[in-house]
């Protein structure tokens, strides 16, 4: 087959999420061959960026992530082009470009690349323009990729009152079916976080009982990832949060996370009530753990009891689960840790033996109605508080098989 004929998948960067990107494609050939750029030399030698490429700590060797204990016998690594950094692993090429970092000069339509995943987390805001300095993400599309996918949330310094639909925010199995091809060139997969959340709260608000939500919040136990220090290191200048710094290995760390703003993109009905969000460090490589504390209104019953229980809210999602063609959503009665979801492709596991609530009944005295120009007595409403438990592989399980699918859907509609 003609190189003009293949499908290539371009990837941006070789990161935890650039790696895996490319594993994902290795288990599932949904592109005839991966086109990676790392922007400058590995090593000392093509053998040290094939190692590069086939090693990982969390998720062992690619052999045996593809094929389990018989991957060693199955799964072929070689070096087809030494100086043009060609190779084929388990007979799937893959093409490495080590000399250019600013997109614009990155020439994809040359290497027959029509969609890109930049996963550097550099470019970040789809209206900027800097062709001469670093670059920015429209210079993908200038170097002849039709689409750009990056594997973080937007962060537009200026927004327009058309940066939503120009730039949209999607989440494969949320919002994906709104992509328009025609005019959406630059796409954000959101977080892994944000992922994880939407899984979660779309059946809560889907249903007609957990619709009507008064208030939300999460924390995220999160694994560590690259951005923090190994050890002890010294801030930067202007450093605002000097936790940054301190060590990974030895520390929790409390953090900040963008989760729930970012939600309202894919999700516009949590603007209708308060959402906080925060992230909590923790030592370990991946799998993390939304711990979702959501507070509704609840109907009563003909015996005059809330409807709203912790029952309620575990069959919501047993039944979203089992309704999910594509298992995205997953409902676990099993006592989990965290590692027993490393890899897990689901976008979230929902840890039923871990849902809880407590009803209540909010009292509105007469004097506040009175004072409303309401001329009602004493009101007193049921409120439902749940505690809900979501682990999602922050990595490869959940985020990277969801942003791949995304990426899948929308090469489909090149046009």
């Amino acid at each position: 087959m003609e190189k003009k004929d293949k499908k290539l998948l371009g990837i941006n960067g070789l990161g935890r999420i650039g790696k895996l990107t490319l594993w994902e494609q290795l288990r599932t050939r949904k592109f005839d061959g991966v086109v990676i750029n790392v922007g400058r030399e590995v090593g000392r030698s093509a053998e040290a960026l094939l190692q590069t490429l086939c090693s990982d700590s969390t998720y062992g060797r690619v052999e045996h992530f593809l094929y389990g204990s018989t991957g060693f016998e199955k799964c072929k690594i070689e070096i087809v082009d030494r100086e043009n950094l060609l190779f084929l692993i388990d007979n799937f090429p893959i093409k490495i470009l080590n000399k250019e970092r600013n997109p614009y000069r990155l020439n994809w339509k040359e290497e027959n690349v029509q969609i890109v995943i930049d996963c550097t987390g550099k470019f970040l805001d789809p209206t900027i323009s800097n062709p001469d300095g670093n670059g920015d993400l429209r210079g993908h599309l200038v170097a002849g990729a039709q689409k750009v996918i990056i594997s973080a949330p937007f962060k537009i310094k200026q927004p327009q009152p058309e940066s939503d639909t120009l730039f949209p925010t999607m989440i494969y199995g949320i919002n994906h079916h709104e992509y328009q091809p025609i005019q959406q060139h630059i796409i954000s997969a959101a977080s892994c976080t944000t992922t994880a959340l939407a899984h979660m709260m779309k059946p809560l608000l889907e249903d007609k009982e957990t619709s009507h939500v008064l208030t939300a919040s999460l924390s995220t136990v999160h694994a560590a990832t690259n951005s923090q220090s190994v050890l002890d290191s010294v801030p930067g200048s202007g450093s605002k949060d000097l936790r940054k710094n301190r060590s990974v290995l030895n520390n929790i760390i409390l953090s900040s996370t963008g989760s729930a703003k970012t939600l309202e993109k894919v999700l516009p009905q949590v603007i209708n009530f308060g959402f906080m969000a925060d992230s909590i460090r923790i030592p370990t490589s991946t799998v993390s753990l939304i711990a979702l504390n959501i507070t509704f209104t609840s109907s009563l019953n003909e015996n005059k009891t809330p409807i709203l229980n912790a029952e309620y809210i575990q069959n919501l999602y047993r039944n979203s689960a089992k309704n999910d063609p594509e298992k995205l959503l997953y409902y676990s009665e099993k006592q989990n840790v965290s590692m027993d979801m490393l890899g897990f492709p689901a976008a979230v596991v929902i840890e039923g033996n871990e849902l809880h609530t407590r009803t209540g009944f909010l009292t509105v005295p007469t004097e506040i109605l009175t004072s409303a120009n309401i001329m009602l007595q004493e009101v007193n409403i049921p409120v439902t508080h749940a505690k809900i438990m979501g682990w999602y592989d922050n990595e490869y399980g959940s985020y990277v098989t969801s942003l791949c699918r995304l990426t899948e859907f929308v090469a489909a509609r090149l046009y």
